[in-house]
Order: C-alpha cells, then structure tokens, then sequence
C-alpha cells in the first residue's frame, strides 16, 4: 500500500488527538473507500432492492452495500430519498434522543439541504423551517431538494448572517453546519488534503466565530443551538464552545449514546460548567469525519414573538383573505389549514399556524421560496406548478399515470414520447407510485411539462 501523504502539521495534531497507536489505525481508514449512504424520506414511502445496512444513528438512515447510478433513479428526483454522508445524520439522533421541541428552526447554511431535509422531515406538520443560504446558485440548489422533499414546511432564503440580526430570540432552534477546514473530508475528497493549511484553519475559524457571533443570538428563550463541523482540530470545535460561553448565556447539553456506536465525547470546561462535542472518526465509525455540539438557551433569555401584522405589505408578495384561503382549501381537498399568498399570479400556500412567523420573516429576509407553490388558476381550472406535483398535497381532481422506469427516464429527460390511454388534460406522472411531474394531453399530442433545467442528460 502507497504511503499516505498528509500535510505534516495536520500529522502533529492528530498525533496530538489521537496518540501513536490511534493515529496509525486513523491513517489507515482514510486510505480506504468512503461508503455510500441514503436517508428515506419518511414522507414518501418506497422500497429500493439495493443491498444496504441500517446506519445505527438514524432511523431512515442506511449504508449501501455499493454506489448506484443515482442520476438513472426515477426515485431520487421523486425524492424518496437524499444521498448524505452517514456522520452528519447523528443530527436526527440529537432531535429524537432530546425530544427538541418543534417550532421554528432555522439552518443557516443549508446548501445542498441534507441537513434541511432532515429538519423539515422531524417538523412535519408541527413546525417552520428557515433554510439559508449565503451563495445564491447553491440557494437555488437547495430550493430544489426542498421541493423534492416534498413537505411544503420550508422558507428558501439567501442571506447574510448579518440580516438576521432583527430576529434576534426569535427560533426555537440554529442549526449551523460550518464552513470549516475539511479534515473530515480527506478520504472522501483527496483535494482537501492538499488544500489545508495550518493558516487555512486560522482563517475558518475567524470566519466561523463572525458567523457565531450572529448564530448565538437568534436562539430564543429555551432553544437549542446545534454547531457542526466535518473537521477534527480543537480550533474550530471545542475552542468555539469556549467562544460562545463567552458571548452569550448557554447551558450545557449531554447527548445519550451508545457505546457501540464509537462516537467520542469530548468535554470542555468553561467558567459555566462542562459543555460536550461529539467527534466521529474514520477509523471509529462507517462514516466520515465530523464534530457536533448542542448548547441551549436558559429560559430566562429573549425570546422575540412574530407580532400581529395588520396589514402586510411586501414588494411583491400578496396575502390571499381568509374567505378565499377557505375556499381555496376547500376546492382543492387539503386540510383547511392553508394560507396563501400570490407571486406573479401564482398561488403559494403555508400552514396557517405559522403565517404570522412567515410575514415576520419575510419582512426581513431575502425570499427564493416558501411552502408550496400550487400554480397559476384561470377561472376554474389550474395550470398546476412542477412544485405541487412533488409536494406532500393532494392532487385528487387530477388524473395520475404510472410509469415504467424506461418511461420515466425519457419524461425525467423532458422528452415526448406516447402514452396511450390518457383522458385530455393535466396528468401526474408517477413511478411506483412517487410523483414525478406534469404532461398535458392535448388530444392530437402529449406535451412534457418536466422542468427544462431540472432534466437529466445522460
């Protein structure tokens, strides 16, 4: 086996972290292949014949036994599932072991949305997800996994951790996955081997306590503030638990584990007590390498209420009056929980429970999307949006269509090919019964309605 090249800085402090023996068996694992792992969407039940293991962390976690053609999965763009790395699902194990509170969350760098979609999964019906994130291209990534996801729960933004300085006290729980130096990633990603510096982690961690600067206060009252990394020095892990202590007032949070699972707890001493991070080693775990903490609010810190608005106003969003939000959940067979906006004359619907936390939100922040984004309606009929079809909502007045996976490859490459059978008008492509999108059937021909950037070319 080649010798493995590491930057020797990085050799001094993991010889530091790890000792001898240790370091050796770490050198070892990441020299070998990262394995492949999925997590379900509890939302959209489907089975997949892959040989796989469950991930002990997570409940719809699992390792494949080998990698897929994931881009020649129909399921994958129905979002069944999201392809994420197994370390960073410990996330789900925080939530359920903790039994956190639901409300609003908010992911404050949430591109691509692993991380997102586990949260909007643990919400459900019960909660509001604010999925941020700085880069607007990698925004527009993260829309789409969230509209694949299906769960209509989620607020897209594009901003600056400094915006949200207004809603200081205001989310129940912050999740910041850190942009940090990438020790994590040296098995899974060669280049960041030779991309770190011991100046690089100098300059993620700077970067990361502007960032937590920001973060700490937005927690209200009572929440939780989750910090993540996918590297291994004290630097930008523990010395960031000693950063916040010292900013803001936070209580320490004990995560339960189990012991076989080899994930190590790290305890940090501050002048309020002993706080914890959780590490995940390569040579320790199936998965790569990451850093965890959990810190909560006292009680007794602010917490900032959305207000009653009385009349919103916004540049271009329009509120949609209760009679015709009722009429609207009526015609359409939901819940009778909806409330709508319009954009462009399109109807987008939220939950009613969270309207105000919505208009409070987007008052202050850069909107890219938010709930479900039903269509544009003329008269009695709709044109209905690619986002409906993927969403968790009923499309009953709609006729549906299955699928062979040959088909729904060539609708998924936006081609048009023959469907016999079809009534006239809008029909929902399905495979295994997964919603994949709209063709409309004109009589003398089937136009593919599959959105043209979202389609895939091989």
């Amino acid at each position: 086996m080649p010798e493995i090249q590491l930057p020797p800085a990085f050799e001094s402090q993991m010889l530091k972290l790890l000792g001898a023996a240790e370091f050796e068996q770490f050198k070892t694992a990441i020299d070998q292949p990262s394995r492949t792992s999925i997590r379900l969407n509890p939302g959209k039940p489907f089975s997949t014949a892959w040989p796989k293991s469950p991930i002990p962390w997570s409940e719809n976690g699992y390792f494949l036994d080998e990698r897929p053609s994931f881009t020649l999965d129909p399921a994958i763009h129905a979002g069944a599932y999201y392809v994420q790395e197994a370390s960073s699902m410990f996330i789900e194990h925080v939530l359920n072991s903790l039994a956190v509170p639901k409300g609003v969350y908010l992911d404050l760098s949430a591109a691509p949305g692993g991380k997102s979609t586990l949260l909007s999964s643990y919400l459900g019906n019960d909660g509001l997800l604010v999925a941020n994130e700085v880069i607007q291209s990698r925004a527009q990534i993260l829309k789409e996994n969230l509209v694949k996801w299906g769960l209509g729960n989620a607020v897209v933004t594009n901003n600056d951790p400094d915006h949200f300085e207004p809603l200081e006290g205001f989310f129940d729980l912050v999740l910041v996955d850190a942009p940090c130096s990438g020790e994590g990633m040296f098995r899974k990603d060669p280049q960041a081997r030779e991309e770190w510096s011991p100046d690089n982690v100098q300059l993620c961690s700077a970067r990361q306590k502007r960032i937590m600067d920001k973060a700490g206060a937005l927690v209200k009252g009572g929440g939780y503030l989750v910090y993540s990394t996918c590297t291994f020095n004290e630097q930008e892990n523990e010395d960031m638990i000693r950063f916040l202590t010292e900013e803001f007032a936070f209580e320490p949070v004990r995560v339960p584990l189990d012991l076989t699972w080899n994930i190590v707890e790290s305890p940090v001493e501050t002048a309020d007590g002993t706080f914890f991070g959780y590490r995940f080693f390569q040579h320790k775990v199936e998965g790569e390498g990451f850093f965890i903490t959990v810190l909560k609010r006292p009680e007794s810190a602010s917490t900032l209420e959305p207000g009653k608005i009385k009349d919103f106003k916004h540049a271009v969003l329009k509120s949609v009056n209760m009679n015709e939000d009722q009429a609207l959940e009526a015609e359409l067979g939901f819940d009778g929980n909806g409330k709508y906006y319009t954009l462009n004359d399109s109807y987008f619907r939220i939950s009613r429970d969270f309207f105000r936390h919505f208009e409070k939100l987007s008052l202050h922040l850069s909107l890219r999307y938010f709930g479900v984004e039903l269509g544009k309606k003329q008269k009695k009929d709709w044109i209905p949006s690619h986002e409906w079809a993927l969403s968790l909502l009923p499309k009953h007045q709609f006729q549906s269509h299955e699928l062979s996976k040959e088909q729904a490859l060539e609708f998924l490459r936006k081609n048009d090919f023959e469907i016999a059978g079809l009534l006239n008008g809008w029909v929902l492509m399905t495979y295994h019964d997964l919603p994949l999108g709209w063709v409309k059937n004109l009589g003398n021909r089937v136009n593919n309605y599959y959105p043209k950037d979202w389609r895939i070319r091989i």
